[in-house]
């Protein structure tokens, strides 16, 4: 059995082709790679939230919902979130740009509420913010 990388190896498919998620042969195969059984990959896919076997968007917003940015007023930014992209969370909009998620914690306490789109953080975050926030992960892709 070699475990060792195995984690690893699902986040280097999953960004793959920038599909943002893990396709069921994907998981048998790398299980195959690390000699490890496919139920035991599925369930380590399966468990870890940076993970998803569901299609996503290209851009995967990251809500924090712990209790710091509860108390700072993270249920306005996800009304927010929610009313200008059009999808609840574990939706993805109908241009297939963005995925919604919640998020235990980002680890930014300190700027609280916060969320992450893709693997760039924001902090201090105000409803007027998030339109500004995802034009300009818009502007990057272009």
């Amino acid at each position: 059995m070699k475990e060792s990388g195995f984690i690893e190896e699902l986040h280097e498919i999953q960004k793959r082709e920038e599909k943002n998620y893990l396709m069921k042969k994907d998981i048998v195969e790398a299980a195959r790679h690390h000699q490890i059984t496919p139920a035991r990959a599925y369930g380590v896919a399966t468990f870890y939230t940076m993970f998803s076997v569901q299609p996503r968007g290209r851009h995967i917003i990251r809500v924090c919902r712990n209790l710091s940015c509860h108390l700072a007023g993270a249920e306005k930014i996800v009304e927010k979130l929610k009313e200008t992209l059009g999808v609840d969370f574990g939706q993805t909009t109908e241009d297939g740009e963005f995925t919604l998620e919640e998020s235990s914690c980002l680890g930014m306490c300190s700027l609280s509420p916060a969320m992450m789109i893709d693997d760039v953080p924001y902090g201090n975050l105000t409803p007027e913010k998030i339109p500004e926030i995802l034009e300009e992960v818009r502007r990057r892709e272009k």
